[in-house]
């Protein structure tokens, strides 16, 4: 790995590092346009291979930004195609971010931004991968980690994460959930700098079960550690379990700073509503702050510039570099 047009250390600025994801996917591409549209913000590190962003630039008729590269020269040549998913480009995409953890331990860059990756093409390399989240979890041996989703309306923090929906229930322990809510509290002090969280917890069930008629989880799992940590912290600090659609119907309006979901798409579809271009996914519980854009590799437009649009990794760079200065705040 090569760096070039290395930032003084003496500005004041934040030092992102922004991994180009799958090469062979849109991350490239809105990586050059982010960087393009917010290259006065923060001093920028370009992790991935220099060739493809040059390729996607040329594809896009735009330049490529001054900024910092991480160069590793790992994939461009061989056969090479934006649109097409390999085991070559998911190979590549895990040795950028390996490339970024580096640079993170060596205090090069101050916060991670990782533009989407395929869990499938990496898998194809011969690597079990479950997704950026549980990776950087391993890899810094964090083992408070919390998946964080928000947009400019809601905030969703996630009890289960890449679960296959029959597995949910049984992956709902008491220690779970504890340890989420505890995390979620803690993050949102921290990292945007909430005095005293409301949080309230969605129902895995129907109409939160309806007192114990469609299922237990809520009476048997949920309340009692709701009710714990409300004795915890001398206050009704977490409301629930609720209804999903009325928790989250009331968050949107402001009643609370995060929703608990149980599942993944409880919380992805409310935010896909309400704020698809502007989602973001946020880490708790890492050594560092780390953000992506709330979208995947999207290959099947990575070849048409004109239909890739930036503004979610647009937001998730202007969150990680707000989150880091409240992290040195907090």
């Amino acid at each position: 790995m090569s760096l070039k047009n290395n930032p003084t250390l003496k500005s004041s600025k934040i030092r992102v590092g922004l991994t180009i994801g799958d090469p062979a996917g849109i991350g490239p591409l809105i990586a050059l346009k982010a960087v393009k549209r917010l290259g006065k913000k923060a001093f920028f590190t370009l992790i991935g291979d220099r060739r493809v962003l040059i390729a996607a630039a040329a594809l896009a008729k735009i330049s490529l930004p001054a900024c910092e590269y991480a160069d590793l020269p790992n994939l461009y040549g061989r056969n090479f195609k934006f649109g097409r998913s390999s085991a070559q480009s998911g190979k590549a995409s895990l040795e950028y971010l390996d490339a970024a953890l580096s640079l993170i331990k060596d205090r090069r860059i101050d916060c991670l931004v990782t533009c989407p990756v395929s869990k499938e093409a990496i898998n194809l390399a011969g690597v079990k991968f479950f997704g950026h989240t549980e990776y950087l979890a391993k890899q810094t041996a964090s083992r408070q980690i919390v998946m964080l989703l928000v947009n400019d309306k809601i905030r969703f923090s996630l009890l289960t994460r890449h679960l296959p929906l029959n597995d949910v229930c049984r992956n709902l322990k008491a220690a779970l959930i504890k340890r989420n809510l505890l995390n979620t509290v803690t993050g949102l002090k921290k990292l945007f700098l909430i005095k005293k969280p409301k949080l309230v917890v969605c129902g895995v069930n129907p109409h939160a079960s309806d007192n114990g008629v469609i299922g237990q989880e809520e009476n048997k799992i949920l309340s009692p550690v709701i009710k714990s940590l409300n004795r915890k912290f001398g206050s009704s600090v977490i409301a629930g379990p609720v209804s999903a659609d009325v928790a989250i119907a009331q968050a949107a309006e402001g009643k609370y700073d995060c929703v608990i979901a149980a599942y993944h798409d409880q919380a992805l579809i409310a935010l896909k509503l309400t704020g698809f271009d502007r989602g973001v996914n946020l880490t708790l519980g890492l050594p560092f702050v780390r953000t992506s854009p709330l979208h995947g590799t999207a290959f099947d437009i990575a070849a048409h510039p004109r239909l890739v649009n930036p503004a979610s990794l647009v937001s998730a760079i202007e969150l990680a570099i707000k989150c880091t200065l409240n992290r040195k705040k907090a």
